[in-house]
């Protein structure tokens, strides 16, 4: 490795960890608790704290460290990681990769369940900042009982306070969340050696037969306990899905060098205080010297809010990956960085998990309640991860199908087995984030399907560019200066206003240029593989242009690029025409009508195509057609 590369190195791991680990980095706060006090339980005996530290281990070393470090964060797209980028690398049924802007051709299963995990992360987004913050705040109540009444109010505020700032960027405060965490894992690992050091018999942990004697003595009981396992490894997906902004190898190294070994030796503290001490609740904050107990409750509440900052840029993200590639209407994109293209801000979003997490965190009124609906999303991501990774390691990999199947059998084993363990939580709140996941669900994928039949629909009445320019070459318009840009979703049709304006109007601008937006099924399309012109004659041109899913399509920029490739234009005399479909609910073969009234609702909310596709608004012009559904 080149010096250049070594030293960006060190800061790309340290600012990884800011973000990568803030979720999982908190777990410890209240993980080891749900095990002994929370609402599937077990005493805190010997037998059952090296039991439950031998699964926590584990569950760290199989999941984290072989199932995500090692395997899953290879399936990357052009260096992108998380469910839909993995989606959108599974082939279509023909073994092509789909086309632009649609995912897998032929394998509505699989896409659904790309879809249905994308939804579950939007659960997690609206959970860990509540749970991690109020998680944090408790420890307020080990200082003193006398901010018990005081614990939802302070944290009502601090998750106001970390919404409010997201307008700003996160790059403003982005490089002190390293150094923040980096401090947090020392605290961490300090804290653990303190106590193990008290009691060295808790590094029989190591052993695995004692995870194997605590299922067969604890029976059902034990395999319950498995919900509250979970709770050290729910930042799984949050390695995968960050990959983009910093590559695989930082996040290897922060993971084994600093994360892995500070978890485990926290936990396996926290396991010698229970043994030492079994009427501990906050087995977290009792780690602590009785002068250290605020200055701990102030670290990890700033370390609970990088985690939340985490997740909500999460899902700001995730958001734009589904608005590219056609699984949400178009929303109102603020960049907040003009170095860093991953840095947006998505203001509905924003505002829809703060009322999210605001109504939880009141709904719920502690983490310890708050655990039982934590889970659930993150088991049923996990399984569908796998599903999904299976496919690409057969059809795209070509491993060898024993290989694929082997592993894909021992990760789902372990995920379906936290997974049944959190399903016993349902209906004491891991009901939330599953309404939550189907609700967005059914609006990914009501705007799927009607944005493909609103595209029929204007498709089987279109004009063919080739029928329109020998209507051209007939008719001979009268030609009026300046250069017209008709936009239209259908790359092979004639726009309906440029049709209409030659049909009727007999006339033509002096230069027409047909131009189609599309999103291809990789997060960033190379420059010059950006824009294809095609002359068809009479001054008239096709242009299309096509975007990756981790961009923001910018229409003039991409007219400059092809006046480079031929187009004859001035830049500043171009006149765009869009059309505006006005949908009509009817009772035709497609959706369920609740749907197209859905639908209807969702596509007259949606930002203008203008600011979308960042037209000048005083140079647009915009054409009205009905449409029947």
């Amino acid at each position: 490795m080149s010096d250049p590369a070594a030293r960006r190195l060190f800061p790309l791991t340290i600012t990884a960890l800011g973000v990568v680990y803030g979720d999982i980095g908190t777990s410890p706060l209240y993980a080891m608790r749900e095990c002994f006090f929370g609402s599937h339980s077990v005493p805190p005996t010997y037998a059952n704290v090296l039991g439950v530290l031998s699964l926590i281990i584990y569950s760290l070393l199989l999941v984290i460290s072989i199932k995500y470090v090692a395997i899953v964060m290879r399936a990357d797209n052009q260096g992108e990681g998380g469910v839909l980028a993995l989606t959108a690398l599974v082939p279509g049924r023909a073994g092509d990769a789909g086309g632009a802007s649609r995912l897998a051709v032929g394998r509505p299963v699989l896409v659904a369940l790309g879809i249905f995990g994308t939804a579950l992360l939007y659960g997690d987004g609206m959970i860990t900042p509540a749970i991690s913050v109020l998680g944090a705040i408790e420890g307020l109540e080990v200082v003193t009982p006398l901010f018990q009444p005081y614990i939802v109010p302070v944290t009502v505020v601090i998750l106001i306070g970390v919404f409010l700032i997201q307008k700003y960027g996160t790059h403003r405060v982005g490089g002190l969340f390293g150094p923040v965490m980096v401090i947090w894992f020392v605290t961490l690992a300090a804290l653990g050696i303190g106590w193990i050091v008290r009691l060295p018999a808790v590094l029989g942990a190591f052993d695995p037969r004692h995870a194997i004697a605590f299922f067969v003595g604890n029976g059902w009981t034990g395999f319950a306990v498995l919900g509250a396992v979970f709770l050290v490894v729910t930042g799984g997906e949050a390695l995968y899905a960050d990959m983009g902004h910093f590559g695989r190898r930082p996040i290897r190294i922060a993971w084994f060098v600093l994360v892995l070994p500070s978890l485990v030796l926290n936990y396996l503290g926290q396991g010698a205080l229970l043994l030492l001490d079994s009427t501990v609740t906050h087995p977290f904050f009792r780690l602590a010297p009785s002068w250290g107990l605020l200055p701990l409750v102030v670290l990890s509440t700033a370390a609970a809010v990088i985690a939340s900052q985490a997740l909500i840029s999460g899902s700001f993200s995730i958001t734009r990956q589904a608005i590219q590639l056609g699984l949400a209407p178009r929303l109102e994109v603020e960049h907040t960085s003009a170095r860093e293209m991953g840095q947006i801000y998505l203001p509905q979003i924003n505002w829809a998990l703060m009322f999210a997490t605001l109504v939880i965190v009141i709904g719920f009124g502690s983490s310890s309640a708050l655990a039982a609906a934590y889970g659930i999303a993150v088991t049923l991501t996990m399984v569908i991860t796998v599903l999904l990774l299976y496919v690409v390691m057969t059809e795209r990999w070509h491993w060898p199908k024993p290989t694929a199947m082997a592993l894909m059998a021992v990760f789902l084993v372990i995920d379906l087995a936290f997974f049944g363990a959190n399903a016993l939580k349902i209906l004491q709140g891991g009901w939330v984030t599953l309404a939550v996941a189907l609700a967005l669900f059914t609006l990914m994928t009501t705007w799927k399907t009607g944005r493909r039949l609103l595209a029929e629909r204007l498709t089987a009445r279109a004009l063919s560019l080739d029928d329109f320019m020998a209507t051209v070459a007939a008719v001979r318009p009268l030609r009026v200066p300046g250069t017209a840009v008709f936009m239209t979703a259908q790359p092979s049709g004639t726009p309906p206003a440029l049709a209409h304006n030659v049909r009727f109007n007999k006339v033509l601008h002096e230069r027409v240029i047909v131009l189609t937006v599309s999103t291809a099924q990789q997060p960033h399309v190379p420059p010059d593989e950006r824009v294809t012109l095609e002359p068809l004659g009479h001054d008239i041109y096709n242009v299309r242009v096509q975007y990756g899913f981790m961009e923001d399509p910018d229409v003039p920029e991409a007219l400059v690029r092809a006046r480079e490739l031929g187009l004859v234009m001035d830049p500043e005399d171009l006149t765009y025409f869009l059309g505006r479909e006005t949908i009509i609910v009817t009772r035709r073969k497609g959706m369920a009508v609740w749907r197209e009234k859905l639908f209807v609702v969702m596509a007259r909310n949606a930002v203008r195509a203008t600011a979308f596709f960042r037209l000048p608004p005083e140079r647009v012009v915009e054409l009205g057609v009905q449409v029947e559904m």
